[in-house]
């Protein structure tokens, strides 16, 4: 028993506030988000220059990645009247214990601080919660749980919802031996994985990304099973958002299984509207055609019930013709 314990995975646990800490807040010249126990989150803002935001982007990035998984998107959105602010998660990019797992309680406790803080100082906008990735996992989490926060919207890009249920047993067999043996070690995809997988069509960008020191370009076991945990949660919560909701998905994804993605798709309320880019990849806010979808996030915060302005088929519909099914 002592062993298993030694071994368990790690989970980040909430820091004690420093004396001095006077309350969740965005620090946009610090470039940090102090959440709602005072940790110090990385955070990258764009505003408009001219004007008052009509609506505010609470940005929320994938795995190993960070803040500005959103530096095309935000000043393109600043143009349209959009203010972005985009955080970085814990244990990812400039947040504090770098690699390790942040967990799902204190993640979307982030989540909830971050609506809160956007609401404060924005008091007249709409506020949307953009997630990709595991950020949309995160997003799903927050928003399916009995405390969710307090957004207009939610935009759900490329969504993690790859969890244990759609996993191959093998798989979820050795993640969780190795999370509970060895948790500490950090693994990488071996190289021919990384030839045959393209996140992305833009290599411009992912050459910059390759460059990035506030990537995480190793990764704990512990804080894969951790993101599985946290993907098997928004698997199963997707039908319970109670909130206006936009799932994009891209055609050429090679991420998240497509039929993890169906299966969360299916089971979104039926007032959620789903987007397939035939064009798009994992990456959807940064690939080659990326302004499409930009284009189309506002027009869904602006009005959920509006055409996106792509013209993007629906998800189910098109997706199943694809691939032939019925």
């Amino acid at each position: 028993m002592l062993l298993l314990a030694a071994c368990a995975p790690t989970v980040q646990q909430a820091m004690r506030p420093p004396a001095a800490f006077q309350g969740a807040r965005f620090d946009a010249e610090a470039h940090r988000f102090y959440s709602f126990d005072g940790a110090p989150l990385g955070l990258t803002v764009w505003k408009p220059a001219d004007r008052e935001p009509w609506a505010v982007v609470i940005g929320l990035h994938g795995m190993n990645d960070y803040a500005e998984t959103f530096y095309l998107a935000g000043p393109w959105w600043a143009q349209q009247g959009i203010a972005t602010y985009a955080y970085d998660a814990r244990g990812q990019g400039r947040s504090p214990d770098r690699g390790v797992w942040g967990g799902t309680r204190l993640m979307t406790e982030d989540l909830r601080t971050a609506v809160a803080v956007a609401r404060r100082e924005h008091p007249g906008a709409i506020v949307a919660v953009v997630g990709e990735s595991m950020g949309a996992a995160t997003a799903i989490a927050a928003f399916s749980s009995d405390d969710p926060p307090r957004a207009d919207r939610l935009v759900l890009v490329a969504p993690a919802v790859w969890g244990w249920s759609t996993m191959p047993k093998s798989y979820a067999a050795t993640l969780w031996v190795g999370a509970h043996t060895f948790p500490f070690r950090a693994v990488t995809p071996p190289k021919g994985v990384r030839r045959r997988i393209t996140p992305s069509d833009n290599t411009e960008m992912l050459r910059k990304l390759g460059r990035d020191r506030n990537m995480v370009f190793t990764t704990r076991i512990d804080a894969v099973y951790g993101l599985v945990r946290l993907m098997e949660r928004a698997s199963d919560g997707a039908g319970n958002l109670n909130v206006p909701t936009a799932f994009l998905y891209g055609a050429k994804d090679q991420i998240i299984p497509r039929a993890s993605a169906m299966r969360a798709a299916r089971s979104l309320p039926p007032a959620a509207r789903t987007a397939l880019y035939v064009n798009g990849y994992h990456m959807l806010l940064r690939d080659l055609q990326a302004e499409t979808v930009w284009r189309d996030i506002e027009g869904f915060v602006r009005d959920p019930a509006a055409p996106f302005p792509s013209g993007a088929p629906r998800l189910l519909p098109a997706r199943e013709a694809l691939t032939g099914r019925r």
